[in-house]
This record gives structure tokens, C-alpha cells and sequence, in this order.
């Protein structure tokens, strides 16, 4: 098991009680609070395997992890347990932000893996299960961190583009692919820029954004600063959806300019890069794009990522050299292009 990210402990006290299961929110809302009080919900809602995109069946099954923990408060549960958002099959906790209601106790949630989920399923059909928690996690403060920032300054003007992941990781693993491939791709622009000796119209700037896992503040400062400043931003693109090969890059923009890199698709064929569809862009640049900057998000293959995605699994052997280097070739040749068009 692991403690979801936000959530309180036990304080070092054993926490016990009789689990019941649920396997989606009409069940649970369908019991009684006398049916809940003092008992631990088992919340085993698994992720969906019918969707080909797999940030999909991550969005459908991630409402269980965040709410868990209230929802069983509101009607006097002891903790609540989470089947974890995984597209494996396998025995590996997955924790993940989690959030509590106002005015409602704060109880602890914990996820399991996908086997002792189903295992457990299993034995409650047969049989009244007890569960015993002890955990001495909680919030505790705030604490001063900072963003990193590295730029090339433009020819031009002064004008920026953005190109960035996010610094932090959950401790449980090493965040190889959340997010510390996003940083190296990012920096990987700037040092082939320099490489090449390629002379940028407009300010090409690296942002490695602190505290993206809990609550976006490196992204929020990065966009109030920004605003303050009153700079100019043309573009802004993230990566953060692990470091596999490329397949796309997402535009959340207005018509007329998706339609001009949608244009340059031929120029991303060779690295396998086709889909230009989506329309969203990474959570650290929403602060950006809610200021009217056309952002983006590169798009790898998804297929492997929620199998170890906030897991002891991330680690740096699950990165593939040279899928790596394509994602940050992807991200170069788009900011490359928008410098010279822009």
C-alpha cells in the first residue's frame, strides 16, 4: 500500500475497522450512513482498458483516488482504500494527489496495488474482512522552493517562448519519466540551439517548474511573475507525459494557428510524430495559456506510462535513450519553427 499524496495519517495510532466494498460512486452513494460509520470503503473502481488513449481511463478512474478520503468521512468511515490507477496488472501501489472538503474530517486514504485489489475483492465475497492502518504521514507546511530558468535571448525581440517540466516527483520512486524526462528534453532545446549555432528571432526560455504534484505553484508564480512583468509570451509547450517515443503534439490554441503547425506535419513524419488533434496542453502552462498564450503538450505513445506512473517504478532505467532524444528533437523542431514564423 501507499498514502495517497494530501493525505493525513493515523498520528501513530492503530486504526481498525470491518471493510466494505464499492465498485463505483452510484454504489457508494446508494449506502446509508449507518451502513459506512466506523467501517473503511474499499473503493475498487478499476482503470478502464477500452481506452486506446490511456490519459483517458487515467481521468475516468482518478475522481475515486481524489474524493475517497472525504466521501467517506461524510458518512463516518474510518479511511478509505483505492484500487490504484494502474493499467497493469501486477501488485505495485500507485499514490497521487488526493484533496479534502471543507469542514469535512480528515481521514486517511491509501491505494493497493491491482492483484491485492482483486484479491481482496475476492475474499470479501466469502467472508467479513478487518483492516488495520497505522501511518504517521500528514501536511506539514509550506516550505520556499524554486523554479529553475534558463534562456537563449533573442535576436529580434523580446518576446518568449516557453518550453518546460516540472522539478518534483513523489518520493516513492526516482520520477524518471514524471517528470524528469520533461526536464531533459527541455534543456536538451537550449543546448541544440547552441550546438547548431541556430540564432532565435525571440527569447527561448527553459522553465523547470517547482511543485507541480501538489497544487502547480511553480506554475502559478511562472504566470503571475510573468503577467507582473508584463511580458510577451508567444508559445509555450510542456512535456510531462513520460519520456516514450513521440506521436503528436497537442494545441490548445485558437483556429487559425493550429491550423499553420497542423501544416507542418510533413516536417514531424520522420520522427514517427502524426498526431496534432488534441486539443489541451500541459498543467504547468495553464496559468500561461489562461493569459491568451497559444500552448501545446507533447504527446509520447501512452501505452506503458500508467504502468508506472507514481510508483517505486519510475526509475531511470525505464527511459530509452533514443526515444528520449526524439521527444526533445520534436520539442526543438516546433519551437524552432515557431521562432522563424511567429
Amino acid at each position: 500500500m501507499l498514502s495517497l499524496g494530501n493525505s493525513e495519517g493515523t498520528s501513530g495510532k492503530d486504526v481498525s475497522g470491518e471493510i466494505i466494498i464499492v465498485k463505483s460512486m452510484e454504489e457508494y452513494d446508494k449506502l446509508s450512513t449507518d451502513q459506512v460509520k466506523d467501517k473503511i470503503v474499499f473503493f475498487n473502481y478499476p482503470f478502464s482498458q477500452s481506452f486506446v488513449e490511456t490519459f483517458r481511463g487515467y481521468s475516468d478512474a482518478a475522481k475515486y483516488r481524489v474524493t475517497a478520503a472525504s466521501l467517506t468521512a461524510k458518512k463516518g468511515g474510518k479511511f478509505a482504500i483505492v484500487r490504484s490507477l494502474s493499467s497493469a496488472f501486477d501488485d505495485v501501489p500507485h499514490t497521487g494527489g488526493m484533496r479534502y472538503e471543507d469542514k469535512i474530517l480528515k481521514i486517511p486514504a491509501i491505494a493497493i496495488g491491482s492483484t491485492t485489489a482483486d484479491e481482496l475483492e475476492a475474499l470479501l465475497k466469502m467472508q467479513k474482512v478487518t483492516a488495520k492502518l497505522n501511518s504517521n504521514c500528514g501536511m506539514k507546511g509550506e516550505k520556499l522552493s524554486h523554479s529553475v530558468i534558463g534562456e537563449i535571448t533573442g535576436k529580434k525581440d523580446q518576446s518568449v517562448i516557453v518550453v518546460g517540466g516540472h522539478l518534483d516527483s513523489w518520493d516513492v520512486g526516482e520520477g524518471a519519466h514524471d517528470d524528469g524526462a520533461g526536464i531533459v528534453q527541455s534543456i536538451e532545446v537550449l543546448r541544440t540551439f547552441k550546438k547548431l549555432g541556430l540564432k532565435n528571432n525571440h527569447i527561448i526560455r527553459v522553465v523547470c517548474f517547482a511543485n507541480e504534484e501538489n497544487g502547480v505553484k511553480g506554475g502559478i508564480q511562472y504566470g503571475k511573475t510573468a503577467k507582473e512583468k508584463n511580458e510577451k509570451h508567444l508559445f509555450a509547450i510542456e512535456s510531462d507525459a513520460g519520456g516514450f517515443a513521440p506521436r503528436g503534439i497537442a494545441l490548445e490554441m485558437d483556429e487559425e494557428k493550429r491550423k499553420q503547425i497542423k501544416s507542418w506535419t510533413g516536417l514531424f513524419l520522420p520522427y514517427g510524430v502524426y498526431n496534432f488533434e488534441g486539443k489541451y496542453s500541459g498543467t504547468d502552462i495553464y496559468p500561461l495559456h489562461d493569459m491568451g498564450v497559444p500552448t501545446a503538450e507533447l504527446v509520447p505513445d501512452s501505452q506503458r506510462y500508467f504502468d508506472i506512473h507514481h510508483t517505486e517504478e519510475d526509475t531511470f532505467e525505464k527511459v530509452n535513450r533514443r526515444e528520449l532524444l526524439l521527444g526533445a528533437t520534436t520539442m526543438t523542431q516546433i519551437i524552432y519553427m515557431i521562432d522563424k514564423n511567429w
